[in-house]
């Protein structure tokens, strides 16, 4: 008589995303393709948006780079974009805005000791 056993899948490599057990061979060799070329960042955002196409346009049109911090990054973008006056610098919270952003404008993937993946939402 047959019986049924639940089936054990090891797999390594893939940095964080999720391999279906039905996902089919092509599919799992376009992840396999995608977390190669971007490392843990990659499986990350495989993970986060649980989709290899939204992942994609993640990393092609709404990545902002690679920061420090999202403090380091909220304070180059406004310095970038604005003058601040040096009798102002030292008021500026950008821990403050930095949550801020995050809350509304940015996501954020951590793959390390100040590696904060920064993109912008969509």
């Amino acid at each position: 008589r047959w019986q049924h056993r639940p089936v054990t899948r090891h797999y390594e490599g893939f940095e964080g995303a999720t391999i279906s057990e039905w996902e089919s061979f092509e599919r799992i060799s376009e992840i396999a393709a995608f977390t190669a070329e971007h490392g843990e960042l990659g499986g990350k955002l495989i993970a986060y948006f649980d989709s290899l196409e939204d992942a994609k346009t993640a990393i092609n049109d709404q990545y902002a780079g690679q920061y420090c911090s999202t403090a380091d990054f909220v304070q180059e973008m406004t310095e970038q974009s604005t003058e601040i006056p040096k009798s102002l610098q030292y008021y500026i919270d950008w821990e403050s805005m930095a949550r801020d952003c995050e809350i509304n404008d940015i996501l954020t993937i951590e793959t390390g000791f100040e590696a904060i993946h920064i993109f912008w939402r969509a």
